[in-house]
């Protein structure tokens, strides 16, 4: 089946190749902006950390100038430019935007399926000083200032194909457009050798950087007994888990989790799916019959659509909880990488110091795991 599928991948690559070459020679035009503009995305389908990630860009620029993060909504019921309000409901402006605005309501949020159209109304309307863009590394109209591209640890980009024989939604050499390359979801403990066959694999170009990060895990949030308390996760020691996701790759969740000695069965759905009265029943009965003690646990972007969703049973409501997660970046290279994008952004400032970091906004979540905290130095070349 899957060697049937290579001419369709070969058609795919070339509409791609022809594509990317009107953008390269500029007979397709690309739009540039008086404002920072950060790119963040990937070239592989879904699961390799953009939302993560871009919300470790707000965190480092929210409280230094007015940020916006401008996303086209996937899968949202509303056309056009929209701005996240105090009124915004997930399906008005998609999953993942919404997430945003209720973790950063002091960021502007706003989507629209034209990104162009999208940073004019959000200098013109809302007088932001920096904008990021969520999943754009394929939309060319926008020439980034900085443009950051993610790859999964687990998926790496030359061992993969495009669609529909891969994942892969351009051909690897397209990491020639980012400045940045991040490999993301890497072990906690990434081993040097780990390091180097990446490192070798990807070939960054003599302008690019290089970097590794990982998704450390804060304690249990309530889902919808905001009252209860969190959960840290020293505590899921012979707990049974549901684990209900609809993202690309859950699979690093479970990977992650299983050394505090949880127990885990898995409810896994298509990214971005919909949950109807088919899956709540699935839901509900699932979780009915696992053993005490247990909880259904969800990640921050499924609970955006789990929250308002009627028909679970009361014991699952009580017993529900979230699984924040942040950003970090590995072996000591968090203070460069932080300052890449506020030298960026900030690049007429004479005091880039006064906007990095306090040491008690680097604590908050982002400790470093001792057994990688000695600096592993790469080398980059052509």
């Amino acid at each position: 089946m899957r060697f049937l599928l290579f001419p369709m991948a070969w058609i795919y690559g070339l509409v791609i190749a022809v594509r990317n070459h009107l953008f390269d020679t500029n007979v397709l035009k690309r739009r540039s902006f008086n404002i920072p503009v950060i790119s963040v995305g990937n070239i592989t389908m879904c699961g390799t950390g953009k939302t993560p990630h871009t919300e470790y860009i707000l965190r480092l620029l929210k409280n230094s100038c007015k940020t916006a993060v401008l996303s086209r909504g996937y899968k949202r019921q509303t056309k056009g430019y929209v701005l996240a309000t105090d009124k915004s409901e997930m399906m008005d402006i998609g999953d993942e935007p919404y997430q945003m605005h209720k973790k950063f309501p002091d960021v502007t949020v706003a989507v629209c399926e034209k990104r162009c159209d999208g940073v004019e109304r959000l200098i013109e309307d809302e007088h932001v000083e920096a904008v990021v863009l969520d999943d754009a590394y394929q939309h060319r109209y926008i020439e980034p200032g900085l443009s950051l591209l993610l790859v999964d640890f687990h998926r790496p980009i030359y061992r993969d194909h495009l669609l529909p024989v891969g994942m892969l939604r351009e051909p690897a050499s397209s990491k020639k457009r980012a400045d940045i390359i991040v490999i993301t979801k890497c072990p906690h403990d990434i081993s040097p050798l780990d390091i180097r066959v990446c490192t070798n694999d990807i070939r960054t170009l003599a302008f690019q950087k290089l970097f590794f990060s990982t998704m450390d895990y804060s304690p249990l949030e309530p889902l919808y007994h905001k009252d209860q308390p969190r959960i840290p996760l020293l505590n899921l020691k012979n707990m049974n888990i549901l684990l209900v996701t609809a993202i690309g790759s859950p699979e690093h969740i479970v990977k992650d989790l299983e050394p505090y000695g949880a127990k885990f069965k898995e409810l896994h759905y298509r990214d971005h799916f919909q949950f109807t009265e088919k899956e709540v029943y699935e839901i509900n009965e699932t979780f009915s019959f696992m053993p005490s003690p247990k909880i259904m646990l969800t990640t921050e972007k499924d609970a955006t659509r789990l929250q308002n969703i009627n028909g679970f049973s009361l014991e699952l409501k009580k017993s529900a909880y979230t699984l924040p997660i942040k950003v970090r970046i590995l072996l000591g290279q968090e203070e460069e990488f932080n300052r890449l994008i506020l030298d960026y952004v900030f690049k007429d400032s004479t005091d880039i110091s006064a906007v990095l970091p306090q040491a008690e906004d680097k604590a908050e979540g982002n400790q470093v795991d001792e057994s990688i905290s000695n600096p592993v130095t790469i080398s980059f070349k052509d």
